[in-house]
């Protein structure tokens, strides 16, 4: 059974730091891009950061770069977003992402969901 389990999200003041986790099991991790996307209230879910199964590539949405970074350690099955110098629109449901296309099939699965709250 494929599960991805978000952790660590809560409520920060502006400025602050928080980092979020995310166990995958039921799957072959490293085979798969991992992804970190946000869906604030009212919004569409957008991609944050994803990174390449290796953990040789990364990419970032452009509001995120210098602030985000995205890892992974396959052995643990799990990737990491720490983020700092967080702000009010960093505002939204953190969602982890595992994807992978082969042979012209898309295996994608979803965690639950971690909310992360910016505010004084």
């Amino acid at each position: 059974q494929v599960q991805l389990v978000e952790s660590g999200g809560g409520l920060v003041q502006p400025g602050g730091s928080l980092r979020l986790s995310c166990a995958a099991s039921g799957f072959t991790f490293s085979r798969y891009v991992m992804s970190w996307y946000r869906q604030a209230p009212g919004k569409e879910r957008d991609l944050v950061a994803a990174i390449t199964g290796t953990g040789g590539s990364t990419n970032y949405a452009d509001s995120m770069k210098g602030r985000f970074t995205i890892s992974r350690d396959n052995a643990k099955k799990t990737v990491y977003l720490q983020m700092n110098s967080l702000k009010p629109e960093d505002t939204g449901v953190y969602y982890c992402n595992a994807l992978r296309v082969q042979s012209g099939y898309e295996y994608a699965y979803w965690g639950q969901g971690t909310q992360v709250t910016v505010s004084s």
